[in-house]
C-alpha cells in the first residue's frame, strides 16, 4: 500500500506539471522529460518518510519472507480442493513431488524401446 501511496503523490506532482509545460508549448516529449524529473526531484527532497516506505514494502514483498498473493478464484480453488480432501481421507494430494515421467533419464528417448 506505501508504494502506491508513493506512486499516486508522484503522479499528483507529475501531472500539473505536465499540464503546465504543454500550456508552454515545450511539445508532449519534452513536457514529459520536465516533468518527470521535477516529479523526482521534488517527491525525493520532500517526500522522503513515503518513498522509504514504499521501498521498505518492496523489499519485503520481493524478500521470499511475504505471503505469496493469491487472487480469489486461486483462494476458491484452494478451499475447494481442501474440502475435498477433508471429506475424503483416502485421496492422497502430492501436488509438490516430481512426476514420476520427469524423472527418466533425460538423454533416453521413449522411442527407443
Amino acid at each position: 500500500m506505501a508504494f502506491v501511496k508513493y506512486s499516486l503523490i508522484r503522479l499528483a506532482i507529475f501531472v500539473p506539471l505536465f499540464v503546465l509545460f504543454l500550456y508552454l508549448q515545450l511539445g508532449a516529449l519534452l513536457a514529459a522529460l520536465c516533468a518527470g524529473l521535477m516529479a523526482f526531484a521534488i517527491s525525493y527532497l520532500f517526500f522522503q518518510k513515503q518513498r522509504n516506505d514504499a521501498t521498505a514494502a518492496l523489499s519485503y514483498r520481493f524478500s521470499g519472507r511475504a505471503k505469496p498473493i493469491r487472487s480469489a478464484g486461486e483462494v476458491e480453488d484452494a478451499d475447494a480442493e481442501d474440502r475435498l480432501v477433508d471429506a475424503n481421507p483416502e485421496i492422497a494430494v502430492n501436488a509438490d513431488r516430481p512426476r514420476k515421467d520427469s524423472a527418466k533419464d533425460p538423454g533416453k528417448d521413449s522411442s527407443d524401446s
